[in-house]
């Protein structure tokens, strides 16, 4: 894809930013705080791609998108590359969210402008190339992302081509060990300790996805009316990385990573 002129004003961009005009996606950004806070916006182009995605700019900076999981899988993650190697040199719009990270990054929305405006992260979503996640932040910056999976996952393009993987699954969550997954399951039963609580996808003495959530990551769902008696026996979708001790374990790393899909098509095996 080359990359061709801007056809609209930068200012005129901002407005075509998937999500910039959402209310849900104005409120998550609210409620997640610094991490989501809307910074500077600024013109800048695509000089090339470094590690895991990120921006290398043409003034310089380096920046990676907001609200997006870098795929780990090699040959989708050159698909994903190779994807945002086609703007390179194109004019791009740089919201930036939050402060610096540890390397000097910043987490950015990013628009490039061709004669339709491309959304970086929402265009890598769509075509299947990535997640949507929250990452450091306790919630999505543009909830709207994540809707954007839908397709891919139905369609099993990309991050999705193997389905999600089922809670019970015991030997394919181990071979994920150490890495990223999106996991379904219906939760069987809830324990809930002092320092944190435990969802159970299968019985006792079976092997499957135990999800222990933190205190503080607990108080947050109870706050969106998610508790042990609202999730035991509902399907859920769980995402982020896989351990395992005496048997596979997802440590729940913000609110946004527990989906309650009931209702959804069923379960993918």
């Amino acid at each position: 894809m080359a990359a061709s002129a801007c056809l609209r004003p930068f200012p005129a961009l901002l407005a075509a930013l998937i999500g910039a005009n959402l209310p849900q996606d104005r409120a998550a950004a609210a409620g997640a705080g610094e991490a989501c806070r809307a910074g500077e916006s600024r013109e800048d182009s695509l000089a090339g791609i470094g590690v895991r995605g990120e921006l290398i700019l043409s003034s310089g900076r380096r920046a990676v998108l907001s609200d997006l999981r870098w795929p780990d899988e090699p040959v989708i993650e050159a698909q994903a590359r190779s994807w945002l190697e086609s703007f390179r040199g194109a004019p791009l719009l740089l919201r930036e969210r939050g402060p610096e990270d540890r390397w000097g990054r910043h987490r950015v929305d990013g628009i490039a402008a061709m004669a339709e405006p491309v959304d970086l992260a929402g265009g890598l979503i769509d075509a299947g190339l990535a997640h949507a996640a929250a990452g450091e932040a306790d919630s999505l910056c543009r909830p709207a992302l994540r809707a954007l999976e839908a397709a891919p996952r139905a369609a099993g393009r990309g991050v999705w081509a193997g389905g999600t993987i089922a809670a019970a699954d015991a030997a394919m969550l181990v071979g994920r060990a150490g890495r990223f997954a999106v996991v379904e399951g219906r939760i069987l039963s809830v324990g809930e300790r002092p320092g944190r609580t435990y969802l159970d996808f299968v019985r006792r003495g079976e092997q499957g996805l135990t999800v222990t959530v933190q205190k503080r990551t607990w108080r947050i769902l109870a706050e969106h009316g998610l508790s042990a008696a609202t999730l035991r026996g509902r399907l859920v979708r769980i995402r982020g990385m896989v351990e395992t001790g005496r048997g596979p374990v997802i440590d729940l790393a913000g609110a946004e990573d527990i989906e309650v899909v009931e209702g959804e098509r069923a379960l993918r095996r």
